[in-house]
């Protein structure tokens, strides 16, 4: 087991506790994913593929939405929590345990868009490892078709390489929910050690330890142009509202 699948295998019962609200967050991000579908004239109507799915966040609400949708990822605890949470919310989304490195060995069909949010990406710890990612991802897409992902603004943060992320904060009647990261750097990797802490009914505090590599907007540009994408668009947070910078590779 890679130490990605044990990452996320781990986390896979406490990943909602990142959100004040993870029902709200699955709506609400369907609704800004489909506000940029529509900017690149993909409707309703249009095919995607989730290759980094996780709990379903962005699938889920997608698939409220009315988009036809595959989730895949690489944690199976992951996807038995999705499947779960699918079930729950009346949706529904084809899950397939896949590694984005390999989606050919899985599917034989292209979608019209393809997405991985959430910081995804970065799990590539080479530059190697990162370009087996991007041809498989842009090799699914269909002709006209887009990718659409989410990353750190590494740009910024390897200037200063912070030692931490900011806390969250979330209060409920039951008590507080506190989740911060703290990076350990080695050149333009980090080890992440997330915790989560929360007192709403006993004290409970989850650790859980993952490697990223810090990876520049110039390379995933190069990556998916060189990969058969035309172009790639960069949005930032003061545009979309979104927590971390959107790209956008068009094939």
């Amino acid at each position: 087991m890679s130490i990605i699948q044990k990452f996320y295998d781990n986390m896979a019962t406490h990943y909602d506790k990142l959100f004040l609200d993870w029902n709200a967050a699955t709506k609400e991000q369907g609704v800004l994913l489909q506000s940029i579908f529509k900017k690149f004239n993909c409707d309703n109507g249009a095919s995607v593929l989730d290759c980094a799915c996780g709990i379903g966040t962005q699938a889920i609400g997608l698939a409220a939405l009315g988009y036809n949708v595959t989730a895949s990822d690489i944690s199976y605890g992951e996807l038995a929590e999705a499947r779960k949470r699918a079930a729950k919310a009346g949706v529904d989304v084809r899950f397939v345990n896949a590694d984005f490195c390999a989606l050919s060995d899985i599917f034989s069909e292209k979608f019209d868009i393809v997405i991985a949010m959430d910081n995804a990406l970065p799990h590539m710890l080479t530059s190697e490892d990162l370009h087996r990612a991007v041809k498989s991802i842009a090799n699914q897409i269909k002709d006209n078709g887009i990718f659409v992902a989410s990353i750190r603004d590494y740009d910024a943060l390897l200037q200063d390489k912070p030692p931490y992320s900011p806390p969250y904060i979330y209060e409920s009647e039951k008590g507080k929910r506190v989740s911060f990261q703290t990076w350990v750097w080695n050149g333009d990797r980090y080890k992440l050690t997330q915790y989560i802490i929360d007192d709403g009914e006993a004290l409970q505090i989850n650790k859980f330890e993952c490697e990223y590599r810090a990876t520049l907007r110039e390379e995933i540009t190069y990556l998916f142009t060189a990969n058969g994408c035309k172009e790639v668009i960069w949005m930032f947070p003061e545009e979309t509202g979104f927590y971390q910078p959107i790209f956008v590779a068009g094939k």
